[in-house]
């Protein structure tokens, strides 16, 4: 598929709110391949789809996951809200004809990280925290580091994916800790 018919299938299942989202991480991630040498088109890609799944109801995604074979493990099954990036890679490949597996890597792991991502992985993990419609303290300082020291910014945006997520009462994922100690250790 071409990134306009991908577009255009978006359209017809993300809320207006979410499409326009995925659209700010497009832009984002292109800007951030551009400065980082990554791959555009993938970037602009795995941007756009990112969260292909994220309007599926808990119960459609344990179901989607049942039939594309998606593991979920027991943190996810507890915090649905990750889900979507699992099965959104699968999608991605089941329903949008994206075959790539550095685009399937950067759909799956952009709500948890991993230690040691590509750098497209990087770019969509931190592109979705940052996009123009993201409004938080701390996300123009980490627009600007992005740009300096994108596992410095990575590590900013976990540190905010891990206050929220403590705040709000909600498990955290193991993949998020390691990844934040993974990337810690590395810039020191």
């Amino acid at each position: 598929m071409t990134i306009d018919q991908i577009r255009e299938k978006l359209k017809t299942v993300l809320t207006e709110k979410r499409y326009n989202h995925s659209l700010g991480v497009m832009q984002t991630a292109v800007e951030l391949a551009n400065h980082y040498g990554a791959d555009v088109e993938k970037a602009a890609i795995a941007g756009l789809l990112h969260d292909c799944a994220k309007n599926y109801s808990s119960q459609d995604m344990f179901l989607l996951c049942e039939k594309y074979g998606v593991e979920i493990d027991d943190t996810s099954r507890f915090a649905t809200g990750l889900i979507h990036g699992f099965l959104g890679a699968e999608i991605a490949l089941n329903c949008y004809d994206v075959t790539d597996p550095e685009i399937y890597d950067a759909i799956y792991y952009h709500t948890i990280g991993k230690p040691d991502m590509s750098l497209l992985t990087k770019i969509i993990y931190i592109a979705d925290g940052i996009e123009p419609g993201r409004k938080y303290d701390g996300v123009d300082h980490i627009r600007d580091i992005v740009f300096e020291d994108i596992d410095r910014a990575l590590i900013l945006q976990i540190d905010y994916t891990i206050h929220s997520v403590i705040n709000r009462g909600g498990l955290l994922h193991t993949n998020t800790i390691d990844t934040r100690n993974f990337y810690l250790k590395k810039i020191r």
